[in-house]
């Protein structure tokens, strides 16, 4: 029997995976919870810091990394970000210093920062309409929509893929930008479907993306928060009452 050439072989699917000798594993961490997050207020590009559950959350992540090797560590340029980043590096071997790109900031929610949702219903009416009929194009008021912060942070993935192809980095992000990385490695995301993916706080998703394809590897994982809330119930832990 004359086999073909394996450079002519397709797999059944129709489709490759990337070649790991030159794509890259992405560890895309989202920050810890913020003080923002606790109040349920947007957020988007505001600078806020991370609440005392949201470093508890980060020192679980970084007892769960720790001994871990990455070839880099690249963090959002926000504190929310760059603080979890900080608390997981100093754990890995090495403790490589995060290097900020602003690339990987949260989609920015222009005149909605500082809201909460009851506050968005009553003076955005139309914009929530819009945005259940077309969540993909509708930007936010002042902002931008989640196919810009496609655009803009995938532009960020593809900067950082090509400084280290074949290589393992650890990212520390949004939930916007989170998504944008599962989309990246599924080839997109299919309509209606980018609010239907949870993203929890210092949750690990894992892609692997080359030159056009992608692959995910693992989504949302958060196993290391399982026990946590033992502890924020501790007052001499968080500083409240129990």
């Amino acid at each position: 029997m004359t086999r073909r050439p394996a450079s002519s072989q397709r797999p059944p699917t129709g489709f490759a995976a990337p070649d790991r000798s030159a794509a890259t594993e992405f560890w895309v961490v989202r920050h810890g919870e913020s003080t923002w997050n606790a109040d349920g207020r947007y957020q988007g590009q505001a600078d806020v810091p991370l609440s005392h559950i949201g470093i508890l959350q980060a020192s679980s992540l970084a007892e769960r990394l720790t001994g871990q090797s990455f070839d880099a560590v690249y963090t959002s340029d926000l504190t929310r970000a760059a603080r979890t980043a900080d608390l997981v590096a100093e754990r890995l071997t090495g403790a490589p210093q995060p290097q900020a790109h602003p690339g990987l900031r949260e989609i920015d929610v222009g005149e909605l920062s500082g809201l909460v949702i009851a506050d968005i219903r009553e003076r955005y009416p139309e914009y929530l309409a819009t945005l259940l009929t077309d969540p993909w194009s509708t930007r936010r008021p002042g902002g931008e929509s989640m196919e810009d912060l496609y655009a803009r942070s995938g532009a960020a993935f593809a900067e950082l893929r090509a400084r280290h192809p074949g290589g393992r980095v650890l990212v520390f992000t949004h939930g916007g930008v989170v998504r944008v990385a599962v989309g990246l490695a599924l080839g997109g995301v299919p309509a209606n479907a980018w609010a239907r993916l949870s993203v929890s706080n210092t949750s690990l998703t894992r892609v692997l993306l080359g030159e056009g394809s992608g692959m995910l590897l693992g989504f949302n994982d958060d196993a290391h928060l399982e026990n946590l809330l033992d502890a924020t119930e501790a007052d001499d832990v968080l500083g409240q009452a129990p």
